[in-house]
C-alpha cells in the first residue's frame, strides 16, 4: 500500500466489540465522513513514513500579505500597550462596547472576511499572528475575537452562498457580532449527539427549530447565530444540519446571557432556547445533514487560533518569568543562577518556540488546501493548550508570591489559559481521536491482510516480519533537512519508525481491547505529538539557518532547537516505555473502588450535572448558591435594527 492510498472501511469485521462500542465507532465513523483520498503528514508518520515535502520548507505567506499584516499589527500593539483595558475587563467581567468597536475599527474583527465583503482577506496564518499578538494581552480578547471569525464568520464564509454572505458579511466585518451555537446542556465533545432538533414545515418554506445551547460565546451580544440542529432525512436516519438564525426570530430566548467564571472573565457565553422557531429555508448552511460538516470544519480554524492565543500568553509569561529570575535575588544572587530554576527558563523557551513554530506550520497547511488536516490541528490545539498552561504554570512558579497576586499579568494569563484543555474538544478526547483517526487507515489495512493473507502476499510478509520477528522497516531519511540539523534528524527519525512499529504491535497485541484502551492510545498521541512538534521545530530553524539569521539571534535559535529535540525524544521513549511498564492495572483498580465509594456519599451534598440520563442524579444535586456572584441578567444586546434583513 503506498502511503497516499484509503483503503475501505473494515470496521465491520471487528469480533468481541460490545454493542456500544460498535455504535461508538460508527457514530464517529459518520461523523468523520469518507477519508481523504491523500494522506496528510500526520497520518503518515503513523505508517513510518517522513513526508518531508510537507514541511519543509516552512510556510511562508506573501511578502504584499506581510507587509499588510504587519501594518495591522503595529497599530494593534500601539492600542494594546496605550488604551486596551485589560485589568478592568478582567475585574469587571465584560468586554466594554467601545474596546470592540476599536478592535472593527483597526480591521481585526473582519480579517478572515474576503475584501469583497468589506473584511481584509487575510490568509489564516496572518489572522492567527495578530490573535497571538492578542493573546499575549488579554486572554478574554482573544477569545471574543476568535469565536467571532473563526467559528462564526468561518462558518457562514466557507460554506454560504453567495446571497447569504451579501447579506450578513459586511456587517460582521464592520460592526456586528457573530455566535456558534453547538454545545447543548448534554452535548460537550459529543459533537454529533445533538438534542436540538429542526424539521421542515409541510410546504417546504421553513424549518421549525426546538432546543436549547450553551456556552455561545457573545450569544447575548451577537446579531447572527449558527445552529446546529437534528434532522430527519429521507433514510429515516437523524443528522445534524446547519441553520443561520438571528435573535430577533420569533421563539428565541437568550435566557442566560453570561456566568462568573474562573478565568476569560471578560468573554460572554449565553444560554440560548429555540421554541418552535422558524426559520426560512433560505437559510440552510451548506446542505441538510450536512451540518457537522460545518462545524468540524469550522473546529479546524478554531483549534488553531485558540493555540495562537496560547502562543501569545506563553510568549508573555515567558518573557516575564525570565526578566524576573535575572533580577530577583535569594540566597545573595539572582534566582536565574539556580540550577531548578534555569530548567524552568529552558523548559519554557522550548515550550514558546516549539508552540509558535507548530502553530504557522499548522496555518501554513491550512492556507495551502491541504485535503487532510483534522489531525494537525487537533494535535496543534492538544500540544499549544497542555504546554502554554505549563508555561505560564512554570512562570508563576519563578516569580513566587509575586506571581499570584492580581496586579501581575502572570496570575491572569495562568487563569485565562487553564480553559484551553477543555474547550474545542477536551485533551482527553482528542488523544483518542488523534490516535484513533491517525492510525484507522493502518489498522484497516492490517486487518484486511489478517482477514485475507493470500490476496496481498508481499504486504502479509512485511506485516508478519515486523509483528512476529520484530523485524522493524528501514528507518526513514531527511534529504532536504538542513546539514546542521542532521544529527537532530537522524535521532528524531528513529522514533518515527519506532513509533510506527510500536502502533502495529498496539493493535497486534490487544485487538479489538484497544478501541476502549485509552491509556494506551494517549502514550501513542503524545508520541506523534511530540515527533510534530520537533519536526515543526526544525522546519523553522532550517529556514533560518537558510536565510542566514543574525548570528547571536541564530545561536539561540539552534541551542533551543536542539533542546527541543531532545525533549521531544525523551518523550517519545518514555511513552513508548509505558506502553508496557506501567500502573495501569493498579489504577484501574484504585478507580473502581474510588468510584464505589463515591456511590456511598450522597448525591445531595454535591453538585451534579444539570441534565442526566441516570435519574437518580436529576435535580438530587446540592443548591447553586449565586448570591454573592455577579449576575448578568442585564447588559448590551444587540438591537434588531443592527440585523440585517
Amino acid at each position: 500500500m503506498t502511503q497516499t492510498q484509503a483503503k475501505p472501511d473494515l470496521s465491520k469485521q471487528l469480533k468481541n466489540v460490545s454493542a456500544k462500542d460498535r455504535k461508538q465507532i460508527e457514530d464517529a465513523q459518520e461523523m468523520l465522513g469518507p477519508d481523504p483520498a491523500t494522506m496528510g503528514f500526520i497520518k503518515n508518520l503513523f505508517w513510518g513514513n517522513l513526508r518531508e515535502e510537507l514541511v519543509l520548507p516552512y510556510p511562508q505567506i506573501s511578502a504584499e500579505e506581510t507587509a499588510r499584516c504587519d501594518q495591522l499589527l503595529a497599530e494593534l500593539d500601539e492600542y494594546f500597550r496605550n488604551e486596551h483595558p485589560s485589568f478592568e475587563i478582567d475585574e469587571k467581567q465584560e468586554v466594554p462596547d467601545w474596546c470592540v468597536k476599536r478592535l472593527f475599527e483597526i480591521g481585526v474583527m473582519g480579517m478572515i472576511i474576503p475584501q469583497e465583503y468589506g473584511g481584509g482577506g487575510f490568509s489564516i496564518t496572518s489572522y492567527n499572528r495578530v490573535l497571538s499578538r492578542i493573546g499575549e494581552s488579554c486572554g478574554s480578547t482573544a477569545v471574543m475575537v476568535s469565536a467571532h471569525q473563526s467559528i462564526g464568520c468561518g462558518a457562514l464564509n466557507l460554506f454560504g452562498t453567495t446571497e447569504q454572505k451579501k447579506r450578513y458579511l459586511p456587517r460582521m466585518a464592520k460592526d456586528m457580532l457573530s455566535a456558534f451555537c453547538l454545545s447543548e446542556p448534554n452535548v460537550g465533545c459529543d459533537a454529533g449527539g445533538q438534542e436540538t432538533r429542526c424539521e421542515l414545515t409541510e410546504d417546504g418554506s421553513h424549518y421549525i427549530l426546538n432546543g436549547e445551547k450553551k456556552w455561545a460565546t457573545s450569544g447575548a451580544l451577537s446579531g447572527l447565530f449558527t445552529v446546529m440542529a437534528k434532522q430527519k432525512m429521507p433514510d429515516g436516519k437523524d443528522r445534524v444540519t446547519a441553520l443561520i438564525c438571528t435573535p430577533d426570530m420569533d421563539g428565541i430566548d437568550i435566557f442566560s446571557r453570561n456566568r462568573s467564571k474562573c478565568g476569560i472573565r471578560g468573554t460572554w457565553q449565553a444560554r440560548v432556547r429555540f421554541t418552535n422557531v422558524k426559520v426560512p429555508k433560505e437559510n440552510l448552511l451548506h446542505k441538510e445533514g450536512k451540518g457537522l460538516n460545518v462545524a468540524l470544519t469550522c473546529l479546524n480554524y478554531g483549534r488553531c487560533t485558540l493555540s495562537a492565543g496560547m502562543v501569545g500568553a506563553g510568549k508573555a509569561a515567558y518573557e516575564q518569568a525570565t526578566k524576573w529570575a535575572q533580577y530577583r535575588y535569594q540566597f545573595d544572587r539572582p534566582i536565574a543562577e539556580f540550577e531548578q530554576v534555569q530548567e524552568k527558563v529552558a523548559t519554557m523557551a522550548a515550550y514558546v518556540y516549539a508552540m509558535d513554530s507548530m502553530l504557522y506550520m499548522t496555518t501554513g497547511v491550512v492556507d495551502r488546501g491541504d485535503e487532510d488536516i483534522m489531525l494537525e490541528t487537533a494535535i496543534c490545539k492538544v500540544f499549544c493548550s497542555d504546554i502554554g498552561f505549563k508555561t505560564t504554570d512554570h512562570a508563576m512558579q519563578i516569580m513566587g508570591g509575586e506571581g499570584y497576586m492580581t496586579e501581575n499579568i502572570i496570575e491572569r494569563l495562568w487563569r485565562d489559559s487553564r480553559i484551553n484543555t477543555i474547550v474545542e474538544g477536551a485533551n482527553e478526547v482528542m488523544h483518542s481521536f488523534v490516535f484513533a483517526y491517525g492510525s484507522k487507515q493502518l489498522g484497516e489495512f492490517m486487518l484486511g491482510v489478517k482477514e485475507n493473507p493470500m490476496k496481498n502476499i508481499p504486504a502479509a510478509l512485511k506485516i508478519g516480519a515486523e509483528l512476529f520477528g520484530g523485524i522493524r522497516r528501514k528507518t526513514p531519511e531527511f534529504s532536504k533537512l538542513h546539514p546542521k540539523m542532521y544529527a537532530e534528524g537522524k535521532e528524531l527519525a528513529k522514533r518515527i519508525r519506532e513509533f510506527s512499529h510500536q502502533v502495529k504491535m498496539m493493535f497486534k497485541e490487544h485487538e479489538e481491547k484497544l478501541i476502549t484502551r485509552q491509556m494506551i492510545q494517549a502514550r501513542l498521541s503524545w508520541s506523534v505529538i511530540w515527533i510534530y512538534a520537533a519536526l515543526c521545530s526544525m522546519s523553522r530553524l532550517d529556514k533560518s539557518l537558510r536565510d542566514d539569521l543574525d548570528g547571536e539571534m541564530l545561536e539561540h535559535d539552534v541551542a533551543i532547537v536542539k533542546h527541543i529535540v531532545a525533549m521531544a525524544c525523551k518523550h517519545v521513549d518514555d511513552n513508548i516505555r509505558e506502553l508496557r511498564t506501567n500502573t495501569d492495572t493498579t489504577m484501574l483498580e484504585a478507580a473502581k473502588v474510588a468510584l464505589k465509594r463515591s456511590n456511598t456519599l450522597p448525591n445531595s451534598d454535591f453538585f451534579m450535572p444539570e441534565k442526566s440520563p441516570d435519574e437518580s442524579a436529576r435535580g438530587k444535586g446540592r443548591p447553586i448558591n449565586t448570591e454573592d456572584i455577579p449576575q448578568f441578567g442585564s447588559g448590551t444586546t444587540v438591537a434588531t435594527s443592527d440585523i440585517p434583513s
